[in-house]
C-alpha cells in the first residue's frame, strides 16, 4: 500500500514573502506564514499550491542565457480567452517578459520571469 503523499513546488529566493505576495496576487491564492520565517506558503482553497524559502547566498537563475539550461518552471494554464488579461496581470504584479515572441493561436504560451528570477510561463489551456 502506498503512502498518501503531497508534494510542492519550493522556490528559493531572498525574499520570501515578496515573492509570495507576487505569486498569491499572480494565482488569486493567498499567503501562509508558518513558524519558520525563511518559509513562506501560497495557498488556495484545495490547499498548498507552492512555497517559497529563503537562501541567504540566493542568485537568480540565468536561463535563458545558452550556456545555461533551465532546470525548472512553473506553466500556469489559463483559458484562451484571458491571455491577454493574465499576462497583463503577471506584468502588472512584477513579472519580466523572456520571450516576446507572438505565440498567439493554438498553441499560446508565454514565458517569463518573476521577481526573484524563476521563469513561469502562461500557456493556453487546450480546447
Amino acid at each position: 500500500m502506498t503512502v498518501h503523499k503531497n508534494a510542492v513546488l519550493v522556490l528559493d529566493c531572498s525574499e520570501p514573502e515578496a515573492l509570495a505576495e507576487f505569486y498569491a496576487g499572480l494565482l488569486g491564492a493567498e499567503v501562509r506564514l508558518s513558524k519558520d520565517p525563511d518559509y513562506v506558503e501560497i495557498t488556495n482553497e484545495a490547499g498548498v499550491c507552492l512555497a517559497v524559502h529563503r537562501e541567504r547566498d540566493y542568485i537568480p537563475p540565468s536561463w535563458p542565457r545558452p550556456e545555461d539550461s533551465q532546470q525548472a518552471h512553473l506553466r500556469i494554464m489559463v483559458a484562451r480567452h484571458d491571455m491577454d488579461e493574465a499576462e497583463r496581470e503577471a506584468v502588472g504584479l512584477g513579472a519580466r517578459p523572456v520571450e516576446t515572441k507572438n505565440n498567439s493561436g493554438p498553441r499560446d504560451t508565454r514565458t517569463y520571469s518573476d521577481p526573484a528570477g524563476h521563469s513561469f510561463t502562461l500557456a493556453a489551456i487546450p480546447e
